[in-house]
């Protein structure tokens, strides 16, 4: 059975027995009945597909659980959500968001409002200014700006925060962008916007993608990154930009293919 909805939100989920609030959960959907929610349990080796299956008894038919047999990381959880869903559910829109719920559902479900006229994506952004509350790490979001200023450098676009995990996205593009597996496990965002990129153009894309500056988003718990991942962040954002360039350049110039 099709199910209808306006919005469809993917959750990955790894190891996250302790980091799912039921309660910020539950609030948001009997207060958003034309959302759903669809956690993928990323080959969990902890009680994490337990706590699912205990919310998802509380809001049968607006929770739905993909569960993974082996870790495949982020990138694919994703992925593999959006797909499914796309291929089960009626909805307008489809995104993601992570599993701590740093950014709140209230806030995410409000990039609906955004996407309208041209524009096909949207996504939150953790800039820090008056009126906003962004709690982080100071060493983080040090880390963070260098990174963010170099993949904004190799993209090419003004984008303050590509990494942010708070993205949505009508289901017609969302169906073009996922379509392939990414390169990288966790810097699969910065493949989101070279895809875009692809499909219409550099200008173009940027007129049909929105950064939104969140209002709230408070870092909890510890990131599911190892440390040692510092030096493969720049790794793969050089396969990254390799591979996409020589698409991009192939794309442009079909004698080059």
């Amino acid at each position: 059975m099709t199910i209808i909805t306006n919005t469809t939100i993917v959750i990955p989920c790894y190891n996250e027995e302790k980091g799912i609030s039921n309660s910020e959960y539950s609030n948001f959907l009997n207060n958003n009945p034309e959302a759903l929610i669809c956690f993928v349990n990323d080959g969990s080796k902890d009680n994490t597909l337990g706590v699912l299956n205990v919310l998802k008894a509380k809001h049968e038919t607006q929770i739905h659980i993909l569960s993974l047999e082996k870790n495949s990381g982020k990138a694919e959880a994703v992925r593999s959500g959006i797909n499914y869903c796309n291929a089960n559910f009626q909805h307008q829109y489809v995104g993601y968001l992570d599993a701590d719920l740093a950014t709140t559902l209230e806030e995410f479900i409000d990039l609906r409002a955004y996407l309208k006229g041209e524009i096909v994506f949207s996504f939150g952004s953790r800039i820090r200014k008056i009126g906003s509350t962004i709690e982080r790490e100071n060493s983080r979001f040090l880390i963070g700006r260098v990174v963010a200023t170099f993949i904004s450098n190799i993209l090419d676009i003004k984008v303050y925060d590509t990494q942010c995990g708070s993205k949505l996205f009508t289901k017609a593009i969302s169906e073009k962008l996922f379509e392939k597996e990414f390169i990288s496990r966790w810097l699969f965002d910065v493949e989101i916007f070279y895809r875009m990129i692809l499909l219409f153009g550099r200008e173009k894309a940027i007129q049909k993608m929105l950064e939104i500056p969140l209002k709230l988003w408070v870092e909890k718990g510890d990131s599911k990154v190892k440390l040692s991942y510092g030096l493969k962040l720049w790794f793969d954002l050089y396969k990254i930009r390799s591979e996409y360039n020589k698409i991009e350049k192939q794309t442009s110039n079909p004698n080059l293919s």
